[in-house]
């Protein structure tokens, strides 16, 4: 029987010879873990439709932070729920806002953690859009300079990179002008270059208190059938400053992953969503898959597919997993 010289099977024999040649790593440093913070007093209150995630108040997000770092994950993306909301969404620039003083604190008791800001309205505006709202449609002019405001206020409190989500036109120019303006020339901007108008939001919408009271944001928000208009908006957002461009959700979209990543060679992060996260929980809770197998595979596809940095409520899990 003939055999080729070549048998692939021969660097597959051990765990040992398997580490040696594998292509691409997965470890704690790589991954980025996104928090709720809410106000009030020892507040923990797990989100329903994302099991193991909570909205926490600064004394319990300080804790978390904690238990973050020493896994060896380097950085946290912060989301606020304001205690109200306006039409303007006024919350996203107060001094004495949530994140603001999530910040603060973090800075504070925290200060090796790398600290992200999410840069949009939606979770402070009444209409849970992600702008300022004009005759029924999202005034994309308007919005930038109320965005830029937000992220000058985040750079002042203590981030160490801001992250704009809304899909504006012009944003990441806006607020690059503005942070150096104000004297935060060194201050990042990891932009939510490719964001698509996807269904696997749901649960993070709970969690942040954010779903729109009318219409959708598909004006705004990419069509989930473009590719090449995910390639121009990356490359758009970099031409306007930006450092690290994203593209989010992350499973659904691993060919746009690999094509931003060989069209750019900028460093790209890739948002494993909410709605990614809570259905693997729920199969696992089912016993229908091994959550730990299964949330290393999808967290290596992504890695796999060019994505440098992966946002991921799976963050802290995986941490303990690569350890053993």
């Amino acid at each position: 029987m003939y055999f080729p010289a070549y048998r692939m099977r021969r660097l597959r024999q051990t765990p040992q010879i398997r580490e040696l040649v594998r292509e691409t790593d997965l470890l704690a440093d790589r991954l980025i873990y996104p928090l709720f913070v809410t106000h009030g007093q020892d507040v923990k209150e797990e989100v329903a439709s994302m099991p193991g995630c909570y909205q926490l108040s600064i004394n319990n997000l300080v804790e978390e932070a904690r238990q973050v770092r020493e896994l060896g994950i380097p950085a946290v993306l912060l989301f606020g729920i304001p205690a109200e909301k306006d039409e303007a969404g006024s919350g996203a620039y107060d001094e004495e806002g949530i994140i603001q003083m999530a910040l603060a604190a973090l800075k504070e008791e925290v200060p090796q953690l790398t600290l992200i800001t999410d840069v949009c309205l939606c979770e402070y505006t009444s209409h849970g859009h992600c702008g300022i709202v004009h005759d029924g449609d999202v005034d994309n002019d308007l919005t930038l300079e109320m965005l830029a405001r937000m992220a000058v206020s985040h750079a002042e409190a203590g981030a160490d990179i801001v992250a704009p989500s809304d899909m504006m036109d012009g944003r990441v120019a806006a607020i690059r002008a503005s942070l150096d303006n104000e004297g935060f020339t060194n201050t990042p901007i990891m932009s939510y270059s490719s964001k698509f108008a996807s269904s696997y939001y749901g649960p993070f919408r709970n969690a942040a208190e954010s779903t729109p009271e009318f219409g959708d944001r598909r004006s705004y928000q990419m069509d989930i059938r473009n590719s090449d208009e995910a390639v121009r908006e990356a490359l758009l957002d970099i031409e306007e400053g930006a450092d690290i461009v994203m593209v989010k959700p992350a499973l659904p979209f691993l060919d746009i992953i690999y094509r931003v990543k060989q069209e750019t060679k900028f460093p790209l992060a890739a948002y494993n969503v909410s709605g990614e996260y809570a259905m693997l929980k729920a199969a696992a809770a089912a016993g229908w898959l091994d959550e730990k197998e299964a949330v290393l595979e999808a967290l290596t596809s992504i890695r796999r597919a060019g994505a440098d940095m992966i946002i991921t409520y799976h963050a802290k899990d995986a941490a303990v997993w690569l350890r053993q």
